[in-house]
């Protein structure tokens, strides 16, 4: 955790930080070199006067050897000449306290003056002094110089000088100097190349680590897009098929990668393809196409893509399934439609039952008023019952066209069956039908359900009545009941009759639509809207010749 916020610190650090950083460690590097040019110039120094020091010594040491020898003057001459001729030593110089010299190893200079420059006090016999005399001629002198008592302290002082040459302590001096810089700016040049290669790196992390985060999120997108995304490449094959395309073309990414889209995807989209690259731009449509034997209605668009100088990259395609919202759209039209026929049918309704009860009055008065003629009495009687099957047909009207008002109560279902199926035996007996009922295996509180009895019982009747009217030449009718998934129970109504066709199959519970001669077509109309109501669904399977089942589901009441 600690180096990854040191990288992120120097990411994200601002220019004149890393600048100041830099122009810091310069600075720390020329102190460091001027420190250790000092510290070689400090220690050459001291060798220097320590070489000094030690011919010094050795000059007395000469001088206290011969002292029984009684040194004249020509004997300490030869004595500092022999001692000069070492290497390095430009000259060896005795002069009296005053400063004259006594002798020198250049015998010319003898009685001439020399250190009378010197500071008072700079002079002692306990240590050594020294200073860099300049030379005209060539590098400077460095100069030891020190007290000497010949014969003890009583007699009087001589000074000794040595000038040794700096030429090659110089030169000395000015390699290492040079080494030293050098390998400071090496040493600099190679920091700042490692800063920089550092910067680098973490910019270079940094930004792969950027682009492996914007990847990881645009491939996450694609593939959790609530639309399907195909993309291929310029020979048409797949190169990107996300979980949505997976799901609404019930196809495998791993199955059609790689492979020609017109070979894998439904024809529809390969010819859109084709338009695509004829015409260029971008196609947006919707298109009807088969997926695993269902249809499906498909809002797709499609584009090509190029690069920048407008060559062909491949092609896009985004599709959204809309099977769900076209069957929205069709039944909104439709509940649209109904609301307007049942308002239509209702002030219709309510318009005709007045003149409709006048009729079927006067209608009675005629059947009682001419009881005695058969003839004009069977003519009233078919008056009175047209009437009554208006009426009824009217009641129907105006059930479809007003809010139902339930009465709801806690009911056992194979109860209502039961009682429901005995008001229909009379018929069934009449048209040589046989009643079925699978109803004792079933657990009551299974079943048990918050109903209007009294509105169920009208659509068991209404499918009953149905199932009698499509088996005129006898068959069987058969009621099953059954727990059924998410908490519903269901009603089989099944008859061996004559079936439904399948052009008719989808418009038997419009109004008024029926396939029956003396039908209304307002009994499957009515069934609906009371199943709906009580929040349940009917649904339907017929086969011509074979017969029809209907599905009645019904959620089960809580505990």
């Amino acid at each position: 955790m600690r180096n990854k916020r040191s990288v992120k610190f120097w990411i994200d650090a601002p220019p004149w930080l890393i600048i100041g950083a830099v122009v810091f460690i310069t600075l720390v590097f020329i102190f460091m070199t001027l420190q250790s040019i000092g510290k070689q110039k400090e220690i050459t120094t001291r060798l220097l006067v320590e070489k000094g020091d030690a011919l010094i010594r050795s000059f007395e040491a000469g001088i206290r050897t011969g002292d029984s020898l009684q040194w004249s003057s020509f004997d300490l001459q030869k004595l500092l000449i022999e001692i000069a001729q070492q290497p390095g030593i430009d000259y060896m110089i005795l002069t009296d306290a005053k400063g004259s010299i006594l002798a020198d190893s250049e015998p010319s200079l003898v009685g001439e003056y020399h250190g009378t420059d010197l500071e008072p006090g700079s002079v002692s016999d306990e240590k050594v002094g020294w200073r860099q005399v300049p030379n005209p001629e060539g590098a400077d002198t460095f100069e030891v110089y020190r007290m000497y008592y010949p014969a003890g302290r009583e007699s009087p002082a001589w000074i000794v000088f040595v000038g040794l040459d700096l030429g090659p302590v110089l030169d000395a001096r000015a390699r290492d100097a040079r080494n030293t810089v050098v390998m400071a700016l090496t040493l600099l040049l190679v920091g700042l190349a490692g800063i920089v290669s550092l910067l680098f790196a973490a910019r270079y992390r940094s930004a792969r680590t950027s682009l492996s985060r914007v990847k990881a999120f645009s491939d996450s997108l694609v593939e959790n897009m609530p639309i399907g995304i195909v993309a291929l490449d310029r020979e048409k094959r797949i190169v990107s098929f996300n979980q949505t395309a997976e799901e609404t073309l019930k196809l495998s990414s791993g199955d059609v990668m790689g492979k020609r889209a017109d070979l894998v995807l439904p024809e529809n989209c390969g010819e859109l393809l084709k338009n695509l690259n004829a015409g260029g731009g971008i196609i947006e449509k919707e298109i009807g196409c088969t997926v695993a034997g269902s249809s499906l209605t498909l809002e797709v668009i499609a584009a090509r893509l190029e690069d920048d100088d407008g060559s062909l990259l491949g092609n896009v395609i985004l599709f959204r399934d809309l099977t769900e919202i076209v069957l929205l759209r069709t039944e909104v039209e439709r509940n649209r439609r109904l609301a307007s026929i049942g308002s239509l049918a209702a002030g219709v309704a309510h318009e005709v039952r007045n003149p409709l009860s006048s009729i079927k009055g006067f209608a009675t008065y005629f059947r009682e008023k001419y009881r005695m003629n058969p003839e004009d009495l069977k003519t009233a009687e078919i008056m009175v019952q047209e009437v009554e099957r208006l009426n009824r047909v009217i009641g129907q009207l105006l059930d479809l066209s007003r809010p139902l008002d339930l009465n709801l109560e806690k009911k056992e279902i194979g109860q209502v069956i039961l009682h429901t199926l005995k008001m229909v035996e009379e018929q069934a007996r009449g048209k040589n039908v046989v009643l079925r009922s699978d109803l004792a295996a079933l657990d009551p509180r299974e079943t048990a359900a918050l109903i209007d009895s009294d509105k169920i019982k009208q659509v068991l009747l209404n499918l009953f009545f149905n199932a009698l009217g499509a088996m005129e030449n006898g068959g069987i009718l058969s009621v099953a009941l059954r727990p059924d998934s998410g908490r519903k129970v269901r009603i089989d109504v099944t008859d061996t009759g004559t079936g439904i066709g399948k052009e008719a199959l989808p418009r038997i519970f419009d109004p008024y639509f029926t396939t029956r001669p003396a039908g209304a077509g307002l009994g499957l109309a009515i069934v609906q809207k009371i199943v709906e109501a009580h929040n349940g669904e009917i649904r339907v399977e017929s086969e011509p010749g074979k017969g029809t089942t209907f599905s009645v589901l019904l959620p089960v009441s809580e505990a």
